[in-house]
């Protein structure tokens, strides 16, 4: 069996789900509107422009889980779900998922976006492998702190790697989509990388190496 190793945000989604819980609690008054607007869209161009202080992002993202209830915090996100999220699930990725799965690839999601938010996606996609950025818990509280390595540019990379050495895997035959050049260190490890309606810069480097480029919003 081959590994498929999916991006989430902006390649099997049609947009950005960190991103957007940030909005879905804004709009709801549960962080400060004003603030955390300015601050997630920050964050998000230096994302995209690939300068993000991932530590720096994650103290300011993971603050909501360290300063709220579990018990509400699970709410919002079933609402966060239904509102945010399953409009932007699509169809042609639901696809392809499928269609590695009907081959009987090993199925894996990884992304940098926290675990707390990305489980039940990956649950709605029936991925049953999740690779992401695992927030402290001490007493099921939330610390608003990270444990290990971010799986985030060559965090992705030492994530995987020790997710192969614990499952007994390899890299044998492995696809890996993404949308972002944020994920070029993994996607130069895999058998087959596959830009996914890539930014500017994933785009011309998969031009000049050759790599497949498909989009799944047409």
């Amino acid at each position: 069996m081959a590994l498929a190793i999916f991006d989430l945000d902006n390649t099997l989604l049609a947009g950005d789900s960190d991103y957007l819980w940030g909005t879905f609690l804004a709009e709801r008054g549960i962080v400060d509107g004003e603030e955390h607007e300015r601050e997630n869209e920050r964050f998000y161009r230096e994302y995209k422009e690939g300068r993000l202080d991932i530590y720096e992002f994650l103290r300011f993202s993971l603050r909501p889980l360290r300063d709220n209830r579990n018990r509400d915090l699970l709410r919002w996100r079933e609402e966060f779900m239904r509102e945010k999220i399953a409009p932007i699930i699509l169809p042609q990725a639901k696809n392809l998922v499928d269609r590695h799965r009907n081959a009987g690839d090993v199925l894996i999601i990884i992304t940098a976006t926290n675990a707390f938010v990305t489980a039940p996606i990956a649950e709605r996609f029936s991925i049953p492998n999740l690779i992401a950025t695992v927030p402290e818990q001490i007493d099921g509280r939330f610390t608003g702190e990270v444990v290990g390595t971010p799986s985030f540019q060559e965090g992705k990379v030492k994530r995987l790697r020790a997710w192969l050495e614990k499952n007994g895997e390899d890299l044998v035959g492995s696809t890996f989509y993404s949308d972002s050049h944020n994920d070029i260190p993994l996607l130069e490890r895999v058998d087959r990388p596959v830009a996914v309606d890539p930014d500017e810069h994933l785009a011309r480097h998969a031009e000049n190496l050759g790599w497949p480029v498909i989009s799944l919003r047409e």
